[in-house]
């Protein structure tokens, strides 16, 4: 059996009642927590493994990061009258 490597970008959000969520935006509804940055990468690790073996166990295609890529956007609320941003 060949084994292959995928990656996948997983994006951390610090919570602001500690710990980070992990979410990995090219598997929909793959999202996680952990305590610390540590145990959020652990967890996210566990969870993209258990995402794709679903994914493979019901014969469905299993997305690869090829043709992705990732920016940031700066969006401008000075001119509007925002009280939360």
């Amino acid at each position: 059996m060949k084994m292959k490597t995928l990656n996948y970008t997983v994006v951390f959000q610090k919570e602001p009642e500690g710990g980070y969520t992990a979410f990995v935006p090219l598997l929909p509804g793959c999202v996680t927590y952990g305590k610390d940055l540590a145990e959020s990468k652990k967890m996210a690790r566990e969870a993209i493994e258990l995402y794709v073996e679903s994914l493979e166990a019901h014969k469905e295609d299993i997305p690869e990061e090829d043709d992705v890529f990732f920016s940031q956007m700066n969006i401008d609320f000075s001119k509007l009258n925002l009280t939360h941003v």
